[in-house]
């Protein structure tokens, strides 16, 4: 992977500025229409439209500062349709199918970010592979989908909301839970498939550069791991300190 951390595109600026815009000025139009809980969303939304930037300022040295300024591109533009459009669409609508793609989006973001994020923690001690980091990737979304699912369990018992759809005459709760499952697993699957294609060379305008690059990195960790069994064969067992 080529280390493009800290690097901010012109149009991704363009693109955070607009949407946070958007979603401020959805909440305060919120506000002066009665609805408090609106405004406060739309602030919580704008606060975490800064995440990436939260990691660059206090990340110092670790690790957290070479997570792609993409990954707050699309965080961004769910949060926008997440808590704009969503939100928008819950409480003036009776359309009820807004959460099909909220929820395929984000197991499509979650696991384009856990894809990269397992090679950034992995990437000291060599190259994780793709088959590994696609892996990593579906399960970190899964399991972010699963934190969700019980995030909403607990609110509806604890404050007696029902953002399960759950009812004692009706599988409808159930129904509704599974599908939010079905649709983040279905997103992640794409999300996965997509960004191991797009770092491994097979989609994507650099896909010719990405897959010489990877060749030589592949090359590179061979020729290394030759000489350290050279070495060690030579020294009688001994390994390198």
């Amino acid at each position: 992977m080529t280390k493009t951390f800290g690097y901010v595109s012109k149009a991704q600026k363009t693109a955070w500025l607009v949407l946070r815009i958007i979603i401020l000025g959805w909440g305060i139009f919120g506000l002066f229409h009665g609805s408090v809980v609106e405004f406060l969303e739309a602030i919580f939304a704008v606060i975490f439209t800064h995440l990436w930037d939260f990691f660059q300022i206090f990340g110092k040295n670790s690790f957290i500062i070479e997570v792609e300024a993409s990954s707050q591109t699309m965080l961004t533009g769910f949060i926008f349709v997440g808590v704009v459009i969503g939100s928008t669409v819950n409480n003036r609508t009776t359309f009820e199918h807004i959460d099909v793609l909220t929820h395929f989006a984000a197991g499509f973001i979650s696991a384009w970010f856990g894809y990269d994020f397992a090679n950034i923690v992995y990437r000291k001690r060599g190259d994780l592979g793709p088959a590994m980091s696609s892996l990593f990737a579906l399960c970190f979304a899964l399991a972010i989908a699963v934190g969700w699912e019980i995030y909403e369990f607990s609110m509806d018992r604890i404050y007696g909301l029902n953002l399960q759809c759950s009812s004692p005459d009706s599988e409808y709760g159930l129904i509704d839970t599974m599908w939010d499952f079905i649709m983040c697993s279905a997103g992640a699957l794409t999300g996965m498939f997509s960004i191991a294609f797009l770092r491994n060379g097979v989609i994507g305008k650099n896909r010719k550069k990405v897959r010489e690059q990877r060749k030589a990195e592949n090359e590179k960790r061979l020729l290394k791991e030759k000489l350290y069994r050279e070495y060690i064969k030579n020294h009688g067992g001994e390994e390198l300190k």
